[in-house]
């Protein structure tokens, strides 16, 4: 089995001029076995979760709109059932543009209650100084939670639930228990060093919060699907919490000793591990920005 990397540059979340500037024509959607009844898909944007049975379909984000005939098709090719829900683990639109087709496909869409008031207005991203428009009514989640959800489908348990304000405040962690896999969204990029959306809520402590919680639910045999990047296991997702842990402290010292945000990015505290986590498209004094500016 072979899990492709995707080149965050090209996908992370919220560089939608990015993606305005992709071919969609020429990119191939694949999808990867990964327990049984479940499929890891990946393409462009956010990587998808797929849990095929006798239920029916289920889907974990679903990419960018012009992608979506592309997604049918891969999951088609692995059962006949139509979507019958899609979960969005976050409002970006690498996770929620092809939200509207598979609504009108029938889909029920689900996300925690700030996905669909993100989705419902005008949106600023500070970090990339750009304006998202309102998302239409037809792709808007139609489901909501403030804590959690659970699907008993395909024979598994699958849970949802929200975790503290993270990549944003709208985050969401899928469990499917049965088959010990595990959909973080982009609360874990394997790999790279993590975004946080300040302008939507996100939180460096929040990106913590949900590692460990993930931590604790997975095992050695866990599976773990990040917003981006290879499948992961729990050896992955301990060493980007650690890397993130530590990051955080370092800039922490910082702020606690009075320097500015300047002065903080000045000091290089990313200098050891921007070799290993700044290859993607957050870089190390970026880093260290989001996280002084999310701190007390």
């Amino acid at each position: 089995m072979r899990l492709r990397l995707l080149p965050l540059a090209l996908t992370f979340a919220v560089a939608a001029p990015l993606a305005a500037q992709q071919d969609f024509s020429k990119v191939e959607v694949k999808a990867d076995k990964i327990a049984e009844g479940v499929y890891m898909l990946t393409g462009s944007g956010g990587n998808i979760g797929l849990s095929v049975g006798r239920s029916g379909a289920l889907v974990v984000d679903d990419q960018y709109a012009p992608l979506t005939e592309k997604i049918l098709a891969a999951i088609k090719a692995i059962t006949p059932d139509p979507v019958r829900f899609v979960v969005n683990t976050h409002w970006h639109g690498d996770h929620t543009g092809g939200n509207e087709n598979m609504g009108k496909a029938g889909a029920v869409l689900v996300a925690h209650e700030n996905v669909r008031r993100r989705m419902s207005s005008d949106q600023f991203i500070a970090l990339f100084n750009r304006k998202v428009e309102a998302s239409p009514e037809i792709a808007l989640p139609v489901v909501t939670f403030a804590e959690g959800v659970t699907f008993f489908w395909n024979g598994d348990e699958v849970r949802v639930f929200h975790v503290p304000p993270a990549h944003t405040d709208g985050d969401s962690v899928v469990q499917f228990t049965k088959a010990d896999v595990i959909h973080m969204g982009d609360t874990f990029v394997n790999g790279t060093f993590p975004l946080v959306d300040i302008s939507s809520g996100g939180k460096i402590d929040g990106i913590l919060a949900s590692a460990d919680r993930a931590l604790a639910a997975a095992t050695d045999k866990t599976r773990i699907i990040p917003g981006h990047g290879p499948l992961g296991s729990k050896a992955d997702l301990q060493a980007y919490r650690d890397m993130v842990k530590t990051v955080r402290d370092r800039v922490a010292k910082l702020k606690a000793e009075g320097k500015s945000k300047d002065a903080a990015v000045a000091a290089k505290p990313t200098a050891d591990l921007d070799a290993k986590w700044g290859q993607g498209f957050i870089k190390g004094d970026m880093l260290v920005g989001m996280v002084f500016d999310t701190l007390p």
